[in-house]
């Protein structure tokens, strides 16, 4: 990148400063802007569901959940399914179908996602599955309140197993482990 298209980014686009001290502009995501211990450390203090939920539980979380129900092939894109939001943060989906333009956004950071860890799309219907498999026991463990039956959960069973939720420094360190195996077990075409 030229120094004068450096600095219009500098002076004239949002950006979002990451915790390795990156600018990641969303408006305009590059490649060399991506990287995974800023990814894992955003989905890991974010809380799912606005923070209505019995008790902090990380988008972290929830990807480690999701990448645990799918076949070993898919595991490294269901790590990543929402990695997106560590930039942009977790809109809670009634609230991201007002704003049209902000899918779109999410969508051109996923792409640009997926080039940096060699992910052709996010799009596999069994990661979809195991992402509403995740909402429903999340749903389930941490929202005993939300007794209201949710329509994209019809004929969908939580798991067995229930949710207990981690602390934000374990659940980065969770998702960090997770990834370097997912990684190391692709050639390490993923690595950092």
């Amino acid at each position: 990148m030229d120094a004068l298209n450096l600095q219009h980014r500098a002076e004239g686009e949002p950006y979002v400063s990451t915790f390795l001290g990156n600018r990641f502009y969303f408006c305009a995501p590059r490649i060399d802007d991506v990287h995974i211990e800023d990814i894992a450390h955003g989905l890991a203090f974010q809380c799912r569901f606005n923070g209505q939920t019995r008790s902090f539980y990380s988008v972290a979380q929830h990807s480690l959940l999701v990448a645990s129900l799918v076949p070993l092939r898919l595991r490294l894109t269901a790590l990543l399914h929402d990695a997106a939001e560590a930039y942009l943060g977790d809109m809670v989906k009634p609230l991201k179908q007002c704003f049209p333009e902000f899918s779109e956004m999410e969508a051109k950071v996923m792409t640009i996602i997926g080039k940096r860890f060699g992910i052709e799309a996010f799009t596999d219907p069994a990661i979809k599955r195991a992402d509403l498999i995740a909402l429903a026991t999340e749903k389930r463990d941490l929202m005993p309140n939300s007794t209201e039956s949710w329509p994209s959960l019809r004929g969908l069973q939580p798991t067995p197993t229930r949710i207990v939720p981690m602390a934000p420094v374990e659940a980065k360190a969770a998702f960090l482990e997770t990834f370097r195996l997912l990684a190391a077990g692709e050639g390490n075409r993923h690595a950092a």
